[in-house]
């Protein structure tokens, strides 16, 4: 495989991008740093993957851009003299223009077909998993839905997931995907190949093209509507009251399928006892995120006794002789990261969560830390929709309307009565019973509330009162049972 580099400028590229991103890149919904004091926008080297066919043609550029002391961003673009209808156009870069690649089908086309090839290429190394079926020609389109990260889909067969924040190391979603790959009766999306490059003498994954999986829609989407339903239709003159389990099902079934993945990396990679100094550590931890989202959230401020109090009982009850089993788990489980495939939910996107610390990516922790999450992303669900049936933003309500009174009630009781179904499948399953460790899920829940909250604030702060009313839940339950 070769390429022409000398045929673009690629320094007065770089160069230009410095001018050009710190206005550009936090239009983007993948970017981590709004919200934030900006900080130097630092284009690394451009990579030319491809130079295109003949000058002036689409070209497909990489590039990795520090934005802070430990934090850098992907970018996939298409320097073209004239660029194809429909683009995302970036800037000028003397008499070319550059563009978001990801919506090129012909760019991302050739993309696939280096990943296939093996090789490398200006300092990205492309990689195909023996003996895996990379169709060529198939026709290249970017998913539209809001995430972290970039995916382009080819036909019903392949996704390829662009990582828009990546970090060195081993990845680990690569990692959990081939380790579900071995195991029996689990339906996962196999990995197919992967590109990285290296950051000192570390790899540095950049994407990883694996199987599509064909679905009815993902949770949330599916949740959402059915929870929306719910809350529009309660008692009324005007028609029969919509059933508060429709959904109850499927949240069993997912319980079920995340219990069966669960015990698929348990018996497929590394698992362990939390030593002392592990809970310690752990503790730790979810004291370092509220310190940190505190300091940029200061709703949280109120609730942070309480908060730390939940955390020290899970030290307190580790103490007792309740030991803490870890394995790997998914890391950012929330009804967005499941799919209605016609044979079942199938658990995908195992990167972790978006602004967790890098170093904590993959290492062992409590099943529960996914449960916790995913009952969290169905209270996310019920209000969201309760906003959006009223009309008004998240947490805001109509005083005086004793219809949104009885609908809040009924959001509120989907919520409750689809976390229920949800732990009763996840321990029908062989999981531990969310219910016998209350102390740790707890603290899970308050952790990932907090999470949210900071994420919230950054991104969408009109959602901020969702999580929120989980914090203040959760830290007047342990206030009472002070």
């Amino acid at each position: 495989m070769t390429t022409s580099p000398a045929t673009l400028n690629t320094a007065e590229i770089a160069g230009e991008l410095r001018r050009l991103l710190p206005k550009w890149l936090p239009t983007r919904r993948w970017f981590a740093g709004k919200g934030r004091a900006p900080a130097p926008v630092e284009p690394g080297p451009v990579s030319v993957l491809w130079p295109g066919e003949r000058p002036g043609a689409p070209a497909l550029l990489q590039v990795l851009v520090r934005t802070g002391p430990d934090e850098l961003h992907q970018l996939l673009l298409g320097a073209a003299t004239t660029v194809p209808p429909g683009q995302d156009v970036v800037g000028r870069a003397g008499s070319l223009t550059l563009y978001e690649a990801t919506g090129d089908a012909a760019l991302m086309a050739r993309l696939a077909e280096l990943i296939a090839e093996g090789g490398r290429c200006d300092g990205i190394a492309f990689h195909r998993v023996p003996g895996a079926r990379i169709p060529a020609g198939l026709p290249a389109r970017p998913i539209s839905a809001e995430q972290s990260n970039t995916g382009v889909v080819y036909g019903d067969a392949m996704m390829l997931k662009v990582l828009r924040r990546p970090v060195p190391g081993a990845s680990h979603e690569l990692e959990t995907l081939t380790a579900l790959g071995r195991a029996d009766g689990v339906a996962s999306a196999a990995p197919l190949g992967w590109l990285s490059t290296t950051a000192g003498e570390r790899e540095l994954v950049l994407g990883i093209l694996q199987e599509f999986v064909p679905s009815r829609g993902d949770g949330w989407a599916l949740a959402l509507a059915d929870a929306r339903t719910c809350v529009e239709n309660v008692e009324n003159a005007d028609g029969p009251v919509a059933p508060l389990g429709a959904f109850t099902e499927e949240a069993r079934a997912l319980g079920l399928a995340t219990a069966g993945v669960h015990r698929a990396l348990a018996e497929q990679l590394p698992t362990a006892e939390i030593s002392a100094a592990g809970v310690t550590a752990l503790v730790d931890g979810l004291a370092e995120r509220l310190t940190t989202a505190m300091a940029q959230v200061p709703e949280l401020l109120p609730y942070a006794r309480q908060l730390g109090a939940l955390y020290q009982d899970v030290a307190e009850a580790a103490r007792r002789g309740n030991p803490l089993l870890a394995q790997r788990v998914h890391g950012d489980l929330h009804l967005g990261q499941v799919l209605r495939a016609e044979h079942g939910w199938v658990l995908i996107d195992f990167e972790g969560e978006p602004g967790g610390r890098a170093g904590t990516r993959g290492v062992p922790q409590p099943p529960l830390r996914d449960v916790a999450a995913m009952l969290r992303s169905f209270d996310y669900a019920a209000h969201h929709a309760l906003a959006e049936v009223l009309g008004v933003p998240p947490g805001e309500r109509r005083p005086g309307d004793p219809r949104a009174t009885r609908q809040a009630r009924r959001a509120s009781a989907w919520a409750v009565h689809n976390r229920r179904a949800f732990s009763e499948g996840y321990t029908a399953a062989g999981g531990c019973d969310p219910r016998c460790r209350p102390v740790l899920l707890r603290a899970f829940e308050a952790d990932k509330a907090v999470y949210e909250a900071l994420y919230e604030a950054r991104n969408r702060p009109a959602w901020l009162p969702i999580p929120m009313a989980a914090v203040r839940r959760l830290a007047a339950a342990r206030r009472a049972a002070a």
